[in-house]
C-alpha cells in the first residue's frame, strides 16, 4: 500500500515533520530526510494495525493532489 508523505523542516530545529493527509493524525519526525520516511513507515504500520481494531475510521480513501502555485 502506497501513502503520500508531506515532509515539513521545522524551523526552530532543523528536524523534518512527516505528515500523512489520508490518515489523520499520523506524524513522525526525524533529523534527516531518510529517518523521517523510516519513522513515518512505523507510524503507517502503527495506524494501520489500529484500523484493524476500529474499522469505521478508516479514511485513507480520499485523492490528495499537491499542486505548486505562484503569487505576485
Amino acid at each position: 500500500m502506497e501513502f503520500k508523505v508531506v515532509l515539513t523542516k521545522d524551523i526552530e530545529t532543523g528536524w523534518l515533520v512527516a505528515e500523512v493527509p489520508n490518515l489523520p493524525g499520523c506524524i513522525s519526525q526525524g533529523k534527516t530526510k531518510a529517518e523521517a520516511l523510516q519513522n513515518i513507515k512505523d507510524a503507517i504500520k502503527g495506524y494501520l494495525a489500529s484500523l484493524k481494531k476500529h474499522p469505521e475510521e478508516r479514511v485513507f480513501d480520499r485523492n490528495i493532489e499537491i499542486e505548486a502555485v505562484s503569487v505576485n
